[in-house]
């Protein structure tokens, strides 16, 4: 739900009508009075499956966005964690609440990077690399050269871990919201530029599955528990648990 702190109406259509960086520059001081920031339930469900695995020296939240997978990093890694983002606004905003995030000013120490998730910074660097809600962002055809970046900026034996929800039962509400906004936005970029890049169905499980496996990473997937079961007995969300050999 939008709050009253949130964005106006004229405000996210300005958004959507710029480009994918700029539109963030934009929304980034109202972006957590938003739906789209990944909820505390999900982040603290993640924290708690990540934990096993470890421990952890340093950390990398791709595409980080205002820094609520650096809250999580600040909570499973010991020396350092780094967000690395595209937006100079949603950085700024990452920078000025970094403080109130998990782990606070007795955590690691936290860095932020400026730049684009499929041309990283970085090798050989991190433990674990987590990523919160910025794949809809990347075409299928980019996403092959993001995972392989992402193999290169972690150590040998590095995780990368994201949480995948369960996709909506065909027919339901949710599943015919998702692709109304896939097919508006397809529109969109079909009349408009600079495009605005954001699908939500893009990212099927079996096709990311196989893509980090031909980047290099073996791959498992964990139940997220805490965020409950499907009336079938399944997982409403999975952690996938992707190891760099």
């Amino acid at each position: 739900m939008f709050t009253p702190s949130g964005p106006t109406f004229r405000e996210l259509a300005v958004q959507a009508l710029s480009s994918t960086e700029h539109g963030y520059d934009l929304l980034a001081p109202k972006f957590d009075a938003t739906p789209y920031r990944t909820s505390q339930r999900l982040l603290d469900a993640v924290v708690h499956a990540a934990r096993p695995l470890g421990p952890f020296s340093s950390g990398l939240d791709v595409c980080c966005g205002t820094g609520a997978g650096v809250g999580v990093l600040s909570q499973l890694c010991e020396d350092r964690v780094t967000g690395v983002d595209f937006s100079a606004g949603m950085l700024a905003e990452a920078r000025r609440s970094a403080l109130n995030r998990p782990g606070g000013p007795d955590g690691p120490a936290v860095g932020w990077v400026r730049a684009d998730a499929r041309a990283l910074p970085f090798e050989r660097a991190f433990d674990l690399a987590v990523s919160f809600g910025a794949f809809g962002h990347f075409l299928p055809r980019e996403r092959p050269l993001l995972f392989a970046q992402v193999h290169k900026a972690l150590r040998p034996g590095g995780r990368f871990v994201f949480p995948v929800p369960a996709p909506p039962r065909i027919g339901s509400r949710l599943y015919w919201e998702l692709w109304g906004f896939d097919a508006a936005m397809r529109v969109r970029n079909l009349l408009w530029r600079p495009r605005f890049v954001m699908y939500y169905r893009t990212f099927r499980l079996p096709d990311v599955l196989a893509d980090l496996t031909r980047a290099g990473f073996s791959v498992e997937l964990r139940p997220l528990n805490e965020l409950g079961r499907l009336p079938d007995g399944s997982p409403r969300c999975r952690l996938v648990v992707a190891r760099r050999g």
